[in-house]
C-alpha cells in the first residue's frame, strides 16, 4: 500500500539525503533538516561498494554514480610500505559484478539532493529538542521552527543531537589515529592510474589513494598515530610538510604524489561502542548518529544506504498507528549486520597498521580477506527489508 505517513529526518548528510530518496520513492513524504546554512560536505573521497551502489541504482541514481565516480578495477592492490606487494583487492562481489566506485563527497551530496522534489530540504536548523506522543513527533530548532511528523529519523551524525533521547549519552572511542586527507588533480602525477585503488601498510601507519570525480581527482588518506585525542572533524587543517614527513622512505610512488599536496585536512578518528537499540517510539536513528564506523572496510556511507533503503522498504508498509512497530523492524534488521561491520573495520585497522609480530600473518590476513568482502558486497538489504515487513504488519 502507499504510505500515508510523514517522515522528518534531521541531518542532510549522505545518509540523510539518500534515505529521502528512498522513502520519495516509495511515496512517502519526508522533509530534511539540515543545520548547516548549506548543502556541502567538507572532505575528500567516499568509496562506494556494490551492497550500495545497488540501491542507489534503484531509486534511479546509477547514472549519477556513473558520471561522477571513478570505477576502481582489478588493478588495486595492497604493497607493503616500501612497495612490496601483498596482494590484490577485492572489487567485485562474488559474481563478479564491479560497482566499485571511488567518489567525492561533495559530488555525492550534490546529486543525492538534486534528485530530490524542491522544497525537501531545509538548511539552517540546528536540532536542539525532541519531543513524542502516542500519536505524534516533534523537533524543535534553534531558529524558533518546531515540526511534527509520523516518524523522525536522526541522521545528524556521530555527535547526534537527537541520539540521547533513544540511548543515554556516552563518549565516542578514540581509535589513537589521525587520517590527513585531500586530493591531488591527476594532471599533476599524470602517471597515476584512475581506475585503481591501492593502499600501502606500514607499523602503525598506512597510505591510501584512490581515483574520484571521473579521474580528475586522485584522493589520498594517509593514517597516522596520534599522541592525544582530538576533536572529531572533517576540516581541522593539517601540515603537508608534517604529513610529508610521516611518509618518507616508504614507496617513492607515495613522495611523488605528496610532493603535490599543498593543502590537507587531518581527522581524528572516532567510533562507538555498538549500540543495543536504535529506536525509542517514533524516533529511529540511520548511519552515523545510529553505528559510526572506523574508515578501514570503506563502509561508513555504504552502511548508512543500505539504512536507508531498509527503512524506506518498511515504511511503505506501513501506516501512522504501525509506524514504531516498524520502526523496531528496521532496527532489529539492522543493528547485527552494522554492528559486525564496525567490529570488522576495528580489526581490519589493526591489519593495515601492522600490530603483529609477524607480517606472514599479517599478510595472509589480508589476502584471506577477499571471501569476507565478497560476503559484505553480496549483500542486498530489500529482499531481508521485504520479509520484515511482511513479518510485523502480519
Amino acid at each position: 500500500m502507499k504510505s500515508q505517513l510523514e517522515v522528518v529526518i534531521v541531518g542532510g548528510g549522505i545518509g540523510g539525503l539518500f534515505a529521502a530518496n528512498a522513502l520519495t520513492a516509495h511515496g512517502i513524504r519526508v522533509l530534511v533538516y539540515e543545520q548547516a546554512p548549506a548543502l556541502g560536505e567538507i572532505g575528500a573521497g567516499v568509496f562506494l561498494t556494490p551492497n550500495s551502489v545497488r540501491q542507489l541504482q534503484r531509486v534511479g541514481l546509477g547514472p549519477a554514480v556513473e558520471e561522477w565516480g571513478a570505477r576502481v578495477g582489478p588493478g588495486s592492490h595492497y604493497f607493503r610500505h616500501d612497495g612490496a606487494p601483498i596482494a590484490p583487492v577485492q572489487v567485485t562481489d562474488s559474481s563478479g559484478w564491479n560497482a566499485t566506485f571511488g567518489m567525492h563527497r561533495a559530488d555525492l551530496v550534490e546529486f543525492l539532493a538534486r534528485a530530490l522534489p524542491p522544497d525537501i530540504v531545509h538548511t539552517g536548523h540546528r536540532c536542539t529538542g525532541f519531543e513524542q506522543d502516542r500519536g505524534k513527533a516533534h523537533v524543535s530548532f534553534a531558529n524558533g521552527t518546531i515540526v511534527q511528523a509520523d516518524i523522525v529519523v536522526g541522521a545528524d551524525g556521530i555527535h547526534s543531537e537527537l541520539r540521547p533521547y533513544v540511548f543515554p549519552p556516552s563518549r565516542p572511542v578514540f581509535s589513537g589515529s589521525v587520517a590527513y586527507r585531500g586530493t591531488v588533480a591527476h594532471e599533476s602525477i599524470p602517471h597515476w592510474p584512475t581506475n585503481a585503488w591501492l593502499m600501502w601498510l606500514g607499523k602503525g601507519k598506512h597510505f591510501l589513494t584512490f581515483p574520484v570525480r571521473a579521474g580528475k581527482l586522485i584522493n589520498y588518506v594517509g593514517f597516522v598515530p596520534a599522541d592525544k585525542e582530538m576533536k572529531e572533524s572533517w576540516s581541522a587543517p593539517g601540515d603537508p610538510d608534517i604529513l610529508r614527513r610521516e611518509f618518507a622512505g616508504w614507496d617513492p610512488r607515495i613522495e611523488s604524489l605528496l610532493q603535490h599536496v599543498q593543502m590537507t585536512f587531518r581527522w581524528a578518528l572516532f567510533d562507538r561502542e555498538p549500540l543495543p537499540t536504535w529506536t525509542r517510539g517514533r524516533l529511529t536513528l540511520l548511519g552515523d548518529a545510529a553505528h559510526p564506523m572506523l574508515p578501514h572496510l570503506g563502509q561508513g556511507a555504504n552502511q548508512s544506504i543500505e539504512d536507508g533503503m531498509a527503512l524506506a522498504t518498511i515504511l511503505a508498509r506501513t501506516d501512522r498507528e504501525t509506524a514504531p512497530a516498524a520502526l523496531l523492524a528496521y532496527e532489529r534488521l539492522r543493528r547485527e549486520r552494522v554492528a559486525q561491520v564496525q567490529r570488522g573495520a576495528r580489526e581490519n585497522g589493526l591489519r593495515y597498521d601492522s600490530a603483529y609480530a609477524d607480517l606472514g600473518v599479517r599478510d595472509a590476513e589480508i589476502t584471506a580477506h577477499a571471501a569476507f568482502r565478497k560476503r559484505l558486497y553480496d549483500h542486498d538489504v530489500v529482499p531481508e527489508a521485504q520479509a520484515a515487513a511482511i513479518t510485523q504488519t502480519q
